[in-house]
């Protein structure tokens, strides 16, 4: 392969990134409606706006317990059947949240317990695409659903107003299920059967009922995931920057002190997202990309110290994109990350990776929190633009490249140990 690494039409010529592709950007469009339905509908029966919030958040925070007790599940079955079966759960959950008459409480409690297993639906993507991808494609594949999840969270977002307003709640969690069982019959039908990854680290057969099940795997593998030092380093290098952008971001709304203007900066911020991976994950070289890390894991923290100023919605947004397009830091760690995991286990690492991001982002949420509590918002994001910037440079060990293999004459790339 050339030394600007694989380009577009190396990827889409691939059927089955098409087809996780196209399935990807129907699941997060989907979820990104169903959440906002959820909220509406909570609201409408209780007419309280903490709950209505909750709801909102409620499908995130499974995925601490997910990812500390089920993702060796990911490796233990077939990927095709993990992801077609998150469609189905995900179906019938819209489904009875719709037309059940559930009371709230129910409701909420059918979401986080089928949400437990949403980091198993992901891992089982993540840890198919390098097999499907070799090499450099797959740092390319990896940067477009970066940009297809921007993009399709801003396009479910409005679309799921439109049903809202158009059919209200209860419609619009329809649409989520129809959205589900498509995606399910295009991985059903588009991609090959595989059988399961592969066995826990330090076995050459699968472990017995005595041995334990799921929940022992996941807790052993994912202690000697984070007992490897440099495993652990790249997790720490993907998690904390991240941490501190979703803490910032938290502390719009309080800042502006309206839910409109705020909608306009979180969506540009999304769009300065999906404008990095794209530029990055495009025009840079491999080896550039992976230079690129360290001063764009520091460029999510240095906007923020600038809102001590107080600027309007207008420079708000423009501040807000620039720190989010420093996200694209992750492209230069995707190579390396891989690389440092045993491809048995693929499916677990790249899901721990996932766990323990929407982890820190929920923590650096609530933190910043805190500390606007007793500073303001507009210092807690100055505070968080600092210490994003304070982050990166600690990480620089982990941010800096790696003598990189050359991809031309690896057809399997790394994922063909």
């Amino acid at each position: 392969m050339s030394e600007r690494g694989a380009t577009f039409r190396d990827v889409f010529a691939v059927p089955e990134f098409r087809v996780l592709f196209g399935s990807f950007a129907l699941l997060v469009s989907g979820d990104s409606i169903k959440m906002l339905a959820l909220s509406v509908l909570v609201y409408a029966q209780t007419g309280s706006a903490g709950l209505s919030a909750a709801a909102y958040m409620v499908g995130w925070l499974p995925y601490i317990v997910g990812g500390m007790f089920l993702l060796s599940l990911a490796d233990r079955l077939p990927p095709r059947g993990v992801m077609v079966a998150g469609e189905l759960v995900r179906a019938a959950v819209c489904l009875l949240l719709a037309y059940a008459g559930l009371p709230v409480p129910a409701m909420l409690a059918l979401v986080l317990v089928t949400g437990l297993f949403s980091p198993v639906f992901g891992a089982a993507r993540s840890a198919l695409l390098p097999d499907v991808l070799p090499g450099d494609a797959f740092v390319l594949g990896r940067s477009l659903l970066g940009v297809t999840s921007a993009s399709a969270q801003i396009a479910g977002l409005a679309v799921g107003g439109a049903f809202l307003a158009a059919t209200g709640p209860h419609g619009a969690l329809a649409v989520t299920a129809a959205l589900s069982a498509v995606a399910a019959a295009v991985l059903r039908l588009g991609l090959p059967a595989r059988p399961a990854r592969g066995t826990p680290i330090g076995r050459t057969t699968q472990p017995t009922s005595a041995e334990g099940g799921a929940v022992r795997a996941t807790v052993r593998v994912n202690g000697r995931l984070l007992r490897d030092r440099r495993v652990r380093g790249l997790l720490l290098a993907s998690w904390l920057p991240s941490m501190c952008l979703a803490g910032a971001e938290a502390m719009i709304v309080p800042y502006l002190g309206g839910q409109g203007q705020a909608g306009v900066v979180l969506a540009s911020a999304a769009g300065g997202m999906a404008a990095g991976e794209f530029a990055v994950g495009r025009f840079a070289a491999p080896a550039l990309r992976e230079r690129l890390s360290l001063p764009l894991a520091a460029l999510i923290g240095l906007p923020w110290p600038a809102f001590l100023m107080g600027p309007g919605v207008g420079w708000a947004a423009v501040l807000a994109a620039v720190a989010a397009a420093g996200l694209s830091y992750q492209l230069g760690l995707q190579r390396r990350f891989l690389e440092a995991v045993p491809e048995e286990v693929r499916g677990q690492a790249f899901g721990l990776q996932s766990a323990g991001l929407m982890t820190g982002q929920a923590v650096g949420a609530a933190l910043i929190g805190a500390l606007a509590e007793v500073a303001g918002a507009r210092m807690a994001i100055a505070v968080t633009g600092v210490a994003g910037i304070l982050v990166a440079l600690a990480l620089h060990r982990h941010l800096r490249p790696e003598p990189a293999p050359a991809w031309a004459g690896e057809p399997s790339g790394p994922s063909g140990r």
